[in-house]
């Protein structure tokens, strides 16, 4: 390794976020942010890709990468296992954390609020529109618990293929949508020498309040 982590930096010089080029409340600022990512951003990075952030009942806590899949006025949601290891965290604490990440943008947005589980129909809905495999795997994979190998899970599978083969799976009981309800979200743009902006909304009964924070 002939450079150390110390040495490591990127100085950002892209572009600046203003108040004037802020919205007063947060949705369509992200709106924008996010449609910029989709056209900038080239795979392997995922604009929709996000880091969720929950805590267990013992308070620690938990992270992980997942895929944004709906976003509108009431807030952010995501689709998962209930019984999976973020399920039961969940369960125990409705509150999460999100982050999104563009790099070619050089711009972060970070967002916390209360979870809640979407309705059986949105569960649905979104479910029928998976590739099949997804949906399969929906079935077959106990998610978040201890197998025995990569054999298990595939036996799992073979065995769920089965049931539907004549049959189109339906949305499974365990598993569905999260709905993030946003109490503050961060916008962040980097800038030279890290005195990046930052403009951070919070939710003060019912109303988005704006502020600069700094670096």
């Amino acid at each position: 390794m002939t450079q150390t982590l110390a040495d490591m930096r990127r100085d950002y010089t892209r572009d600046g976020l203003s108040e004037d080029q802020a919205p007063a409340e947060p949705f369509s600022l992200f709106q924008l942010w996010f449609g910029d990512a989709v056209k900038t951003e080239q795979l392997p990075v995922e604009p929709n890709a996000m880091t969720l952030a929950t805590v267990d009942a013992a308070g620690r806590p938990h992270c992980r990468v997942l895929l944004l899949k709906g976003l509108d006025e009431r807030g952010f949601t995501f689709f998962s296992n209930y019984d999976s290891a973020k399920g039961e965290q969940l369960l125990a604490n409705p509150f999460a954390a999100m982050t999104f990440f563009w790099p070619a943008l050089e711009r972060q947005v970070r967002i916390e609020g209360r979870v809640e589980r979407v309705t059986p129909a949105e569960s649905d809905a979104y479910y029928q529109v998976r590739p099949l495999g997804s949906r399969l795997g929906a079935w077959a994979s106990p998610q978040s618990r201890v197998i025995r190998d990569r054999g298990e899970l595939e036996s799992l599978l073979a065995d769920t293929e089965k049931r539907f083969l004549d049959q189109a799976p339906s949305c499974p009981p365990h598993w569905g949508g999260y709905r993030l309800l946003p109490e503050r979200i961060e916008f962040w743009q980097g800038r030279p020498s890290r005195l990046h902006d930052r403009l951070n909304y919070r939710l003060v009964d019912g109303a988005w309040v704006r502020e600069r924070l700094a670096p």
